[in-house]
């Protein structure tokens, strides 16, 4: 099994796309799961036969502490325990902030009456579905008004095909703590750009990340055209492969705007796919 993750320093570069067409050409010969992690605004089902109705779904939950008075003596300890705040205690009354709560479980390990309870709290709901007998999608959505997406992409993780040949991730934009918590357990990152200023700036954040992490990585440039040129000299600078260039074309993005990513759009892109290097 290998665990590419598709990532970039910005959105808008064409993760999804190449996340999208690199998983159609590979489940043409091998059994892949394609996971997307922007669980915050999740669009790989958008181009693919993907039916919510026939799809497989589970609420993702997180821990949150729940206070039996009759143990509780109010001594503060849980209070006292918690980095992020999210136990406060006033006049024998406990006030829960939520969106505070990083789920450590702390607050139970130093009661010592023992009246801290293990609640859960719905986080976003989690989608599995079967495209085709090669292809298997992941995804997520977070509810509404909640700040952390990492609790869902751990549990995307946590439920990878253990028969895929091949698990791509499709990252989140950015460069923060879900997309590490996506390239943590990869095993080769592809990052995704454009040549423009705004993608190279981006690019170079993204890769200080990628390389702080010790993965191997390549870069695939996305609508490459006539200022290539600015991409191709980060890459020779910091002895990076351009392993794949997606040509621009306007014919191409009214097809991706109707919600179609053809593997058959662009010549020979197959057998570059194929003959890409996986093995790092």
């Amino acid at each position: 099994m290998k665990k590419i993750a598709v990532a970039s320093g910005k959105g808008g570069t064409g993760k999804t796309t190449f996340s999208v067409l690199l998983s159609k050409v590979l489940s043409k010969k091998y059994r892949v799961h394609l996971i997307d992690c922007d669980v915050e605004e999740p669009n790989c089902h958008l181009f693919l036969n993907f039916k919510e109705e026939f799809s497989e779904r589970e609420d993702i939950t997180v821990f949150t502490p729940e206070i039996d008075p009759e143990k509780c003596d109010y001594c503060g300890k849980c209070v006292e325990v918690c980095r992020f705040k999210a136990l406060l205690l006033a006049d024998k009354t406990f006030i829960k902030f939520d969106e505070l709560c990083h789920s450590c479980k702390g607050c139970i390990f130093v009661c010592p009456k023992g009246a801290v309870k293990e609640g859960k709290r719905k986080v976003g709901e989690g989608f599995f579905s079967e495209i085709h007998k090669n292809l298997f999608l992941s995804f997520a959505r977070m509810t509404v008004s909640q700040a952390r997406p990492t609790p869902l992409i751990s549990e995307l993780k946590s439920k990878i095909d253990k028969k895929a040949d091949f698990v791509i991730f499709d990252s989140p934009p950015g460069a923060s703590c879900p997309v590490v918590e996506v390239l943590k357990d990869s095993d080769r990152v592809f990052l995704v750009t454009e040549p423009t200023p705004f993608g190279l700036y981006d690019l170079g954040i993204a890769f200080e990340i990628v390389k702080e992490m010790n993965k191997d990585v390549c870069l695939v440039i996305n609508k490459s055209g006539e200022n290539d040129f600015l991409i191709e000299d980060f890459a020779k600078k910091k002895k990076l492969e351009i392993v794949l260039k997606i040509p621009f074309s306007k014919e191409f993005a009214k097809k991706y705007s109707d919600g179609e990513i053809d593997t058959d759009f662009f010549p020979d892109f197959e057998n570059k796919i194929f003959n890409l290097d996986y093995s790092h």
